[in-house]
């Protein structure tokens, strides 16, 4: 699932997109409001941590923003303001919950996972495809006692396969997708970590596979007998 934190202390921004990866999200950082709403408007998140307090547009000018064009993405405020006057606001302009600055990490990622598993995006997090396992919690996957482990990317290709199968998905928008806009890692890391995820399918003896699609990208694909 993908986030986008939009906050304009670099550090907290920083800290934060770390322990959002550890969980298993693809983040994406903004550090003003002119930029969040450049990304949110893509329409290609699950989640928003949005600051009210930033440069350019306000965290409140960008959630009216979102709720006028009616995306229902959950989102999530954050704000060194703890007034009540301040909450309500953020609450009524359509935020679905407000955590006040200094926040504990480990609350902030359990209210986010609180917003995703009310929202209409919520799905399950141990999915399966052909005789294949996908387990989120566990960041593995695995067949009949047999199990691999993934790394973060790893997890995060297959999710999106396991959720789209026979969907054709461009290297383009894969990287975009699981490493983010902004990432400075070279397009090649797309094709060595399919290069991984196939090599522990077929270790697991999977009757899915990554195919490639010549010209298009790849498509994951139960192989039937």
């Amino acid at each position: 699932m993908r986030i986008l934190i939009a906050e304009d202390e670099i550090s907290t921004a920083k800290a934060l997109k770390v322990l959002l990866e550890k969980s298993g999200y693809a983040v994406d950082i903004v550090h003003n409001g002119n930029e969040a709403w450049d990304y949110i408007s893509s329409g290609a998140y699950d989640g928003i941590i949005l600051d009210i307090m930033m440069p350019g547009m306000s965290g409140m000018d960008v959630l009216v923003k979102i709720r006028k064009q009616k995306m229902n993405t959950p989102v999530l405020m954050l704000t060194a303001k703890a007034e009540l006057e301040d909450r309500i606001e953020g609450l009524e302009s359509g935020a679905d919950d407000y955590l006040p600055k200094p926040f504990a990490t480990r609350e902030l990622v359990a209210r986010l996972k609180a917003l995703l598993r009310r929202g209409d995006r919520y799905m399950d997090t141990v999915l399966q495809i052909g005789n294949l396992l996908l387990d989120g919690n566990r960041f593995e996957m695995s067949v009949h006692d047999q199990n691999e482990r993934l790394t973060n990317k790893e997890y995060q290709l297959m999710e999106l396969f396991v959720r789209h199968p026979g969907m054709v998905f461009s290297t383009e928008h894969l990287m975009e997708t699981i490493w983010g806009y902004d990432s400075e890692s070279d397009i090649g890391v797309v094709w060595t970590h399919i290069g991984f995820v196939r090599k522990k399918l077929r270790h697991l003896k999977a009757d899915v596979e990554i195919k490639t699609i010549r010209g298009a990208g790849y498509s994951l694909e139960v192989n039937r007998c």
